[in-house]
C-alpha cells in the first residue's frame, strides 16, 4: 500500500516533489504575529487556539513553477487538523495533488521521518525539499535542503532555488543533477 494514489496522466512525465511545509514555505506560531498572512483556528484538546502563519517571501511564485514542473507532493510533520487548513490558504490553485501529515511518517530515533520509499514512485524521479535533515534521513540523496524561514522578508530562497528545480525536472534521473551539484554522497 503505497501512500501516493497512481499518477493522473498530467503528471505522467514528470518528476515527483515532496515539499515541506513548517520553515521551508511558511512559518507559524501560537504568538500573535502582527503581519501574520494567515489565522488559522487549531483545536487542541478541547481548546480551540489561533495559529499566525507568516508566508515565505516568494511562495506564490514558487508554487506556481513547481506545479508546472513537478508533480507536487506536500508532506509535513505538522498534524492534519493544523496543516490542511494552512495547505488550503497557501495553495489556492492546487498545486499539490496530495497531502501527507503525521500520520504518514515514520517516528524513528525521536524524529519523525518522510520515507520516500513508502510513496510509491520512483526514487530515481523523486525529490524531497525540505529545512530539516532529520526529516530524509533515509534518503539523503534526494534531498534539495532548504535554509529553515521564519520572518526574513528579504528572503530569496525559494526564488533562488528554481534554476537548479527546473535542471532536475528536466533530466533523466534525479541523482545525476544532484550528484553534479554535491548534494548527493
Amino acid at each position: 500500500q503505497h501512500l501516493l494514489p497512481p499518477r493522473t496522466e498530467q503528471h505522467i512525465d514528470k518528476k515527483c516533489a515532496v515539499i515541506d511545509l513548517d520553515e521551508t514555505l511558511v512559518h507559524s506560531s501560537f504568538k500573535p504575529i502582527h503581519n501574520a498572512d494567515f489565522i488559522v483556528p487549531v483545536e487542541i484538546d478541547g481548546t480551540v487556539h489561533q495559529v499566525y502563519v507568516l508566508k515565505r517571501p516568494h511562495v506564490d511564485e514558487y508554487l506556481k513553477r513547481m506545479g508546472e514542473m513537478y508533480e507536487c507532493i506536500l508532506f509535513t510533520a505538522s498534524l492534519a487538523k493544523y496543516a490542511d487548513p494552512v495547505s488550503d490558504l497557501l495553495d489556492k490553485s492546487g498545486v499539490f495533488t496530495t497531502r501527507l501529515f503525521r500520520e504518514s511518517c515514520v517516528f524513528h530515533r525521536g524524529n519523525y521521518v518522510k520515507d520516500l520509499s513508502l510513496i510509491g514512485r520512483e526514487l530515481n524521479k523523486v525529490i524531497i525539499i525540505d529545512n530539516s535533515p532529520a526529516s530524509y534521513i533515509f534518503h539523503p540523496d534526494n534531498a534539495v535542503p532548504v535554509i529553515s524561514w521564519f520572518d526574513d522578508p528579504t528572503d530569496t530562497e525559494l526564488l533562488d532555488l528554481l534554476p537548479f528545480l527546473e535542471a532536475i525536472a528536466e533530466s533523466d534521473d534525479v541523482y545525476s543533477v544532484l550528484r553534479t551539484h554535491g548534494f548527493t554522497s
